[in-house]
């Protein structure tokens, strides 16, 4: 006759019993930082020169399915950016007559950027307060990505969906 299933007792020793989650690891905040977000995306920059015609940057931003391009020059240097929102109210300026300008005329020449280390939540903040959406990453040897709020709010969902995993975990044992 076959043994049907017990369950184990408190009187039960197990001593080689593991736990893959402690108080210390589920309650550890860690920072999450703009350099968490290009792992995940990767570092991939699309750019045109100041000089480069509208109708090129416009069919750049289609083809690659982007909001944004960096403006730089020969030397990868980050001159400006030329979003979606840039090309808008040159269309609402100069209806008709829109693509027949130059990058250069119409791109954005103060930008923000951030550094891999930046914590992201400072990143978002900026983004918000700043009504800007696209933001260069730069560090000591110079451009080295771009991050979207789309991004970082892909990241915190992503980092919401582990917490409470890690939530359920514990409870459940």
């Amino acid at each position: 006759m076959p043994e049907s299933y017990q369950p184990p007792l408190r009187k039960d020793k197990n001593p080689e019993q593991t736990h893959s989650q402690s108080a210390e690891t589920n309650l550890s905040m860690q920072k999450a930082v703009v350099v968490d977000v290009l792992k995940r995306k990767g570092d991939k920059v699309f750019s045109v020169r100041p000089q480069d015609g509208l109708q090129t940057a416009v069919e750049s931003l289609r083809d690659n399915r982007i909001g944004a391009l960096i403006v730089s020059d020969a030397n990868g240097a980050l001159l400006g950016i030329l979003s979606e929102r840039d090309i808008v109210r040159k269309l609402a300026d100069a209806p008709g007559r829109t693509l027949g300008h130059k990058v250069e005329d119409i791109m954005t020449t103060r930008v923000e950027t951030c550094t891999p280390d930046d914590p992201l939540v400072s990143v978002l903040r900026r983004m918000t307060e700043g009504r800007f959406r696209h933001m260069p990453v730069m560090d000591e040897t110079g451009l080295i990505g771009i991050v979207t709020i789309g991004d970082v709010v892909n990241h915190r969902l992503i980092e919401l969906e582990h917490e409470a995993l890690q939530l359920k975990q514990l409870i459940v044992g």
